[in-house]
């Protein structure tokens, strides 16, 4: 277990002007990839359906991982944690149902909690915090409202 407090995330760094003055990882522009490989793979393992015969939670992230993190992720490399998360998730989404339905006792609701850990644990491998998009040099700092307000601001002072 880490001891101490966790990387404050590269974009609030950015965000705030850099205040400690340690160099920052630079920013990485990845292309678009060929509009061949922009598909997401199928599963090699069935995931879950709902009972109307619909993508279960599984499915629906397994296509939002490879739609939303595809720059990132290597199809021939990643697809088995990929497929980890989403029978995880699969599994959580089994345990809820049955939670309530008919009620868990502590031992099932503290296995469900393990469960929710350990899958947020391998969206964090995959990129999907922003702490850990920073360490793979994949950051995006948005500018918020306020800050072009004083950036308006302080324009208009410098021309006066």
């Amino acid at each position: 277990m880490a001891v101490g407090r966790p990387p404050k995330p590269v974009e609030r760094k950015r965000r705030l002007g850099n205040p400690g003055g340690r160099k920052l990882p630079t920013l990485t522009v990845l292309p678009t990839p060929p509009a061949t490989t922009t598909a997401a793979p199928e599963p090699h393992r069935p995931l879950m359906r709902n009972a109307s015969g619909t993508a279960g939670a599984g499915m629906q992230l397994w296509r939002l991982i490879w739609d939303a993190a595809s720059p990132w992720l290597r199809r021939d490399m990643d697809v088995e944690l990929v497929m980890l998360v989403c029978e995880q998730t699969d599994e959580r989404t089994l345990l809820r149902d049955r939670m309530f339905r008919i009620g868990l006792d502590w031992r099932e609701r503290a296995a469900l909690r393990a469960l929710e850990k350990q899958i947020a644990t391998n969206l964090a491998q995959l990129g999907f915090t922003p702490t850990d998009r920073a360490r793979l040099g994949m950051t995006q700092t948005n500018t918020d409202s306020l800050q072009e307000f004083r950036d308006q601001v302080a324009a208009r002072r410098q021309a006066n």
